[in-house]
């Protein structure tokens, strides 16, 4: 195992428990949400700009790799920004984890993220600190950028240049979407649309982190001992996001590996080799995308 990727599958742990609470602390109470389900915390930097930008038109390309390398590189920016983000509040969930006692703010933290991530258990007892350890954690770039092109078509399905989601997220609210054209007669649900495809990335690593679907998916990722496993092994995970099951996972698997996507992988791990706090945040409040890019881009083979 590398020396990066190591790295990144110890979670960048805590060094001086001190010196980040200093840099990350909780809200007052009744300031729980920034966008659709980020929790705002007064550590955690505001998204910058670039988030905001829509997604790009990919059905103009006649080159399928020029398409490929254009629809990755959109992406995968957004995917290590979202990713940082889930990463410093689980530093911080760590942190939490250590202390004897914890203030009124801290406790009320806690609670927010127990809702959102659907976990049980007593304020700040160990079964509440098992449980969010065992859903906030990060999802492997490869995995990501595989089902994206896979639900998304190349960033030009209808859902995705008219809603910005990638990854046919559904939503059950009337309006809260675009109503599938094939929708059964009596069903209500709608494919959910984003103001952004950021919102799509953050909304789809918070579903794999928190759905009863996706248990065996985080179960694979703890596991690991503190390893970070690759996207084609957490793919056993998903034969529930579609129909065909199994069929469904090779797929993506077959994708993951084609592609070369696991290079992403370990171009984010060792982005992270050497992050201490400071860094980390700087990942998450990085005001142009193109600073998160890997240094060069490995195409695919087809």
């Amino acid at each position: 195992m590398s020396s990066g990727i190591r790295a990144l599958l110890l979670f960048v742990p805590i060094i001086v428990a001190g010196g980040f609470a200093a840099l990350y602390t909780p809200p007052p109470a009744g300031n729980e949400l920034a966008g659709r389900n980020e929790i705002k915390l007064a550590g955690l930097p505001p998204l910058p700009d670039w988030t905001r930008d829509q997604l790009p038109d990919f059905t103009g390309y006649r080159d399928v790799t020029e398409k490929k390398v254009a629809f990755f590189n959109f992406l995968y920016p957004r995917i290590v920004l979202a990713n940082s983000r889930v990463l410093i509040e689980r530093r911080y969930l760590q942190y939490l984890a250590a202390q004897d006692t914890l203030s009124d703010r801290e406790r009320k933290w806690l609670d927010a993220q127990a809702r959102r991530l659907r976990v049980e258990g007593e304020t700040g007892s160990k079964q509440q600190f098992a449980g969010l350890l065992h859903k906030l954690d990060v999802i492997p770039p490869s995995l990501i950028l595989a089902q994206a092109a896979n639900e998304s078509a190349w960033g030009t399905s209808r859902f995705a240049r008219n809603g910005n989601n990638l990854f046919g997220q559904w939503c059950f609210s009337k309006g809260c979407g675009l109503v599938p054209l094939g929708r059964v007669e009596g069903a209500s649900h709608e494919v959910a649309k984003f103001a952004s495809p950021y919102g799509s990335v953050q909304s789809y690593i918070d579903n794999l982190n928190r759905h009863p679907t996706y248990r065996k998916l985080r179960d694979i990722r703890a596991e690991s001992n503190a390893t970070l496993p690759s996207g084609i092994a957490l793919a056993a995970g998903l034969a529930g996001y579609s129909e065909r099951g199994m069929d469904y996972v090779e797929e993506i698997r077959h994708m993951i590996h084609y592609n070369n996507l696991s290079w992403y992988d370990r171009q984010f791990a060792g982005t992270l080799e050497s992050a201490d706090t400071a860094a980390l945040l700087s990942l998450a409040s990085a005001q142009q995308e193109k600073a998160l890019l890997p240094g060069s881009v490995t195409e695919g083979e087809g």
